[in-house]
């Protein structure tokens, strides 16, 4: 490839900012999808330091995961107004941006929508239907009208204005919405694979005791059930979702084109 100046360029693989509220999130579906595009992926655990992005231009693309305390959290979580910061501008320059559950409420509020604490309490494999724009979009397109994804998640939140619907539920009506080209949340987890699944149920089984009673005596059951369609589903809409993702083109200079 060549530059407006006639020297070459070098594709750089993409550059993804992950942002982990909680500890051993996993990125599941995302990861594999990710890696199939030769991406690279810088951690940033905030439960752990607090330390974000100091910019959004060592970044293509930013993701922001769940966690088990909400978006409006400040004064137990101090690094979320900069979070939520951080993922407006990453938004409004054009960048592809993701959150997830979580991250999804923090989006939602970084584009100026409220926050619903504790109203759509949602456990386990679920079908989320697809709206008539979200058949239409990128993200959501190949999955027909509905598909089975799990969920994990007690909060919601308002339709940020200017945003588009793409999928919803009975439970929560924005499941899933779209701001400009490539700035989506999602409400439910579509990287939590199997794998992601089983570890979840390995680390918190007295919290899902507690939320879900009887989901981990029945796990083998609704496993063998949902859990195909609902990895297959997450995957599509990862590798939707990476393909989405801009790279920045650098400019290589050489004594040739010097």
């Amino acid at each position: 490839m060549v530059s407006s100046r006639g020297r070459p360029y070098q594709e750089e693989p993409m550059r993804v900012a992950v942002i982990e509220n909680m500890r051993n999130t996993g990125l599941g579906a995302l990861a594999a999808a990710l890696d199939e595009a030769g991406a690279e992926i810088e951690w940033f655990r905030v439960w752990q330091d607090g330390i974000l992005p100091l910019d959004i231009s060592g970044h293509d693309a930013l993701v922001v995961l769940g966690g088990e305390q909400s978006a409006l959290d400040d004064e137990t979580h101090p690094y979320l107004p900069e979070l939520v910061r951080l993922t407006r501008r990453f938004g409004d320059a054009g960048k592809a941006v993701l959150g997830i559950c979580l991250g999804s409420q923090i989006l939602a509020r970084a584009y100026g929508a409220d926050n619903h604490l504790g109203i759509a309490c949602e456990f386990g494999w679920h079908g989320i239907g697809v709206t008539a724009e979200g058949r239409a979009d990128p993200l959501l397109s190949a999955l027909g009208g509905e598909f089975t994804i799990f969920e994990w998640h007690a909060d919601t939140f308002s339709l940020p204005e200017g945003a588009i619907r793409i999928a919803s539920s009975p439970v929560a009506e924005n499941q899933a919405f779209r701001i400009g080209r490539a700035v989506y949340g999602t409400q439910f987890h579509f990287e939590a694979n199997s794998a992601v699944v089983a570890q979840w149920k390995a680390e918190f089984p007295d919290t899902i005791a507690r939320i879900a009673p009887g989901w981990l005596e029945n796990h083998a059951e609704l496993a063998a059930r949902h859990a195909g369609a609902a990895d297959a589903a997450g995957l599509a809409i990862a590798r939707a979702w990476v393909s989405l993702i801009e790279r920045q083109e650098v400019e290589m200079l050489s004594q040739a084109s010097a």
